[in-house]
């Protein structure tokens, strides 16, 4: 092989165990299938920019191909907003480029650092999706680089089955060479929200039902060191896209010139002492009592979308010994499941130091698409004595609810709890080994959860 491997020990953003990987890092097409042909026994996974938080896009003692060096973006046309672009193109270099133009993202998640292919692979879900759906709905088709060297377009309407494997897939069908994906015009770079404090989950839910549709974006934070009367006590944040009449006289001339935010960057890895039930206590009951209930609030749309992205490396904050974020999806009815993960939380004393609620409308027909129309919970955990264990009791209430959880986020799950989560986990099996009868495309995900042949990879934490 000419292109040359870098050994580096890879994790997802959580920074949980991290593994001995072979990494490269290509520049040009051409040298994907050389890669891919030579990558051996134990195989090769592609990954973007690292965002998801569990063993997703890590394959120990294998091959990982970074692809953020393959991202150009190769034609665009305004009158439909389909941008053509190749897989290692950011969201934030499409923000960059798009949103002074009067677009912006169909779907985003909390992140703007997350690659196009990573974004279809995982087939990503943001504030809007009781509306619009996930990621791989506005993605027009895609170039796949398959296992056995052929180049196939696929999409909704040409090789559907490969189309809706690849989304959600986790890399597991083919290398995502390029996309077509539809943009969503605007007229600011601000978003109009509406701001409730809801008590407790009761109040939060109920709120949620009466209004989201109203509104295009809809997100909670709650606070889940609260128990008795105020669980789930929350902060609703309903949005939509501000129109240039709403601004303030001083943003109107320039709508869409949004000032860049400020990064600031965390040198070092806190102590593990930092972030623990006092220390969050404190800081929810702030938030929770700084906001009050407002409405047409003006804000920058990296506020509203990307808190965290102003905080780079801001994983350092768990420290070494990292964290999992653990999404926890519900169907409708099941609101009973949702108050059994948040007591058992409160009661752990296993502080969260995000807690993220949002409601999800109809799946897609992606075979390891994650959303289903319910509630889903999104956790910050760090990574302490017994975390495991403790995640496991949480699956526990998952399945007893008929509930799951994201692959993107999953560090710890058993094999038999995803094969009951993912009823349409065999037609993958049986079209993955189709196209990859010799598992040349695998991960420590994989593995460990029994997609491919090849053990359990990863131990306890």
């Amino acid at each position: 092989m000419t292109e040359s491997a870098t050994s580096e020990r890879l994790a997802g953003w959580g920074r949980l165990d991290p593994r001995p990987c072979q990494v490269y890092r290509p520049e040009r097409r051409r040298a994907l299938w050389e890669i891919l042909s030579g990558a051996g026994a134990a195989g090769l996974i592609a990954r973007g920019l690292g965002r998801s938080y569990g063993d997703t896009s890590v394959n120990e003692a294998g091959a990982v191909l970074a692809m953020t060096r393959l991202n150009r973006m190769i034609g665009f046309d305004p009158a439909s907003g389909v941008l053509e672009c190749e897989a290692g193109v950011s969201l934030a270099e499409i923000l960059d480029v798009f949103l002074p133009r009067g677009f912006f993202l169909p779907v985003t998640p909390g992140t703007k650092f997350v690659t196009v292919g990573g974004a279809i692979a995982n087939d990503i879900h943001g504030k809007n999706h009781h509306r619009d759906g996930t990621f791989g709905q506005f993605v027009e088709s895609m170039t796949l680089l398959l296992p056995s060297g052929e180049i196939m377009v696929c999409s909704p309407s040409d090789h559907a089955d490969i189309f809706w494997a690849t989304v959600g897939g986790i890399g597991l069908t083919g290398i995502i060479l390029t996309a077509r994906l539809r943009l969503h015009g605007v007229q600011s770079a601000y978003v109009r929200v509406d701001y409730h404090k809801s008590p407790d989950l009761d109040d939060a839910l109920g709120t949620m039902a009466a209004s989201d549709e109203r509104y295009k974006y809809s997100v909670a934070w709650v606070d889940c060191l609260a128990g008795g009367k105020a669980l789930g006590r929350s902060i609703l944040m309903q949005g939509d896209h501000a129109l240039p009449e709403h601004l303030p006289a001083r943003l109107q001339a320039a709508p869409l010139a949004a000032p860049r935010a400020r990064q600031k960057r965390i040198p070092l890895d806190f102590p593990s002492f930092v972030l623990n039930p006092l220390s969050i206590k404190a800081f929810n009951t702030l938030f929770y009592a700084s906001h009050l209930r407002t409405q047409g609030v003006i804000v920058h749309y990296d506020k509203y979308f990307y808190p965290l992205d102003r905080i780079l490396d801001w994983n350092r904050m768990y420290g070494k010994a990292g964290f999992v974020q653990y999404q926890a999806t519900l169907p409708i009815d099941q609101r009973q499941g949702l108050v059994r993960v948040l007591e058992r939380l409160s009661q752990s004393r296993r502080a969260s130091f995000l807690a993220v609620l949002k409601c999800f409308g109809a799946g897609n027909p992606g075979l390891l698409s994650h959303p289903i129309r319910g509630y889903t919970l999104t956790l910050d955990i760090p990574n302490r004595p017994g975390l495991i264990p403790f995640l496991h009791e949480l699956d526990a209430i998952l399945l007893e609810h008929g509930g799951r959880l994201y692959l993107a986020k999953d560090a710890a799950a058993m094999p038999e709890t995803i094969a009951a989560m993912y009823p349409r986990l065999p037609e993958f099996r049986a079209l993955k080994e189709r196209l990859d009868p010799e598992h040349k495309l695998t991960s420590s995900m994989a593995r460990r959860l029994g997609i491919v042949p090849g053990g359990t990879g990863h131990g306890d934490a």
